[in-house]
C-alpha cells in the first residue's frame, strides 16, 4: 500500500501492534548512529554513492536498517538509484541530519510524559535512519524505523524547529507502536486509529502532529464533522485519509483531526485519565469508543 510521502503516519505500511517488548522510558533508545553511517559513504562519494558502496550501509547498518530493508529500501542497487534520481532529497536529509538539536532529549521528556499518563506504558527503539525516500517509517514490536528523507520534507510550510517536528511525529509514531488498533475497516476506524496517536502527541508534546489542522478547520468544524458523520461508516477513506496535506480552503487528511476530536472527547469526560490512556491504546472497537467518547458533531455558528 503507497500513500503519499508527505505525511509519516500514512505511510506505516504495518498495523498497530499488539504489544511492545517491557521497556520503561530510561531503557528505551533513539539510535542515529545509521544517518552517521550512510552520510558518512554519502559524503565521500560526494553525493552520489553507488551500489558497491551502499553494501556497507545495508550490511552494517543497525537492526533498524535491516527492518527497513523490506519493502522499503530493497536493495543498495535501488537506494542508489533513487539517490541519484533525487539529489535534492538526499542534500536536504544532509541539512536535516546535522541539526537535530534537542531531538534526543525532547523525544525522552516526550517518552517520560507518556509514562507518567500510563505508568503500564511500554516503549520500542527508535531507530533514525535513511531510505529510498519512498517510506516514512513503520513499526514492529521491537522497533519504529523513521525515514528522515521523508521527515524532512514538512507537511506544510513551517517555522517550527525542526527538532520539535520531529519530535511531534515520533510521539505520533511511537503511539501507533503502542495501540491494539481499531478493527473497524471504515473511515471511523481508519480515522481513530490516527486520532488516538495525535491525541497522545499533544499531551506528551504539546502539540498534535498535523498542528496546521487546527487552524484550517477553523470556522468550518460544523460542515467537516456533518460531512465525517455522513460517511464515517463507510470504506471509502480516501477522501479523509492519506490524500495529502491540501490547502488551507480544502485541507487533507481530515480524518487525523476528526479522530483526535473523538479521542479528545473521550479523555476529556473521562474521570480516570490514567484508564482513559490504556482504553485508547487497547480499544477496538470503533463505534463502541465513538458512543463512550460522547463525541457530537460541532454546532453551525449562528449567522451574523
Amino acid at each position: 500500500m503507497n500513500f503519499p510521502a508527505w505525511t509519516l503516519a500514512a505511510l506505516m505500511a504495518a498495523a498497530p501492534v499488539a504489544a511492545a517488548p517491557v521497556r520503561a522510558p530510561a531503557e528505551d533508545l533513539m539510535v542515529t548512529s545509521d544517518l552517521d553511517l550512510f552520510f558518512q559513504i554519502y559524503d565521500h562519494a560526494n553525493g552520489k554513492p553507488d551500489a558497491a558502496a551502499l553494501e556497507a550501509y545495508l550490511e552494517y547498518g543497525s537492526a533498524g536498517v535491516e527492518g527497513f530493508i523490506p519493502g522499503r529500501i530493497d536493495s543498495a542497487e535501488n537506494l542508489a538509484r533513487v539517490i541519484a534520481a533525487e539529489p535534492g532529497v538526499y542534500a536536504a536529509a544532509r541539512t536535516c541530519a546535522k541539526n537535530l538539536g534537542g531531538l534526543a532529549a525532547r523525544v525522552r521528556a516526550a517518552r517520560q510524559a507518556l509514562a507518567d499518563l500510563d505508568p503500564s506504558s511500554r516503549f520500542v527503539t527508535v531507530y533514525l535512519l535513511i531510505g529510498a525516500n519512498n517510506s516514512g517509517g513503520t513499526a514492529d514490536q521491537d522497533q519504529l524505523m523513521l525515514g528522515l528523507e521523508v521527515l524532512c520534507t514538512p507537511p506544510v510550510p513551517s517555522d517550527v524547529p525542526l527538532d520539535v517536528r520531529l519530535t511531534r511525529i515520533i510521539a505520533h509514531e511511537m503511539t501507533h507502536a503502542l495501540q491494539t488498533g481499531f478493527a473497524d475497516q471504515t473511515v471511523l476506524g481508519f480515522s481513530l486509529n490516527e486520532g488516538v496517536p495525535e491525541l497522545i502527541a499533544e499531551l506528551t508534546t504539546g502539540s498534535i502532529f498535523n498542528a496546521h489542522l487546527l487552524d484550517w478547520t477553523k470556522g468550518r468544524e460544523a460542515e467537516i464533522e456533518r460531512r465525517f458523520t455522513a460517511e464515517m461508516n463507510g470504506a471509502d477513506f480516501s477522501p479523509w485519509l492519506y490524500n495529502g496535506a491540501g490547502t488551507p480552503e480544502a485541507p487533507g487528511d481530515l480524518g487525523y483531526w476528526v479522530g483526535y476530536r473523538i479521542a479528545k472527547s473521550y479523555y476529556d469526560r473521562a474521570p480516570d485519565k490514567h484508564a482513559a490512556i490504556i482504553h485508547m491504546l487497547e480499544a477496538t472497537d470503533a463505534k463502541a469508543f465513538l458512543a463512550e467518547s460522547g463525541w457530537q458533531p460541532a454546532a453551525p455558528q449562528p449567522t451574523p
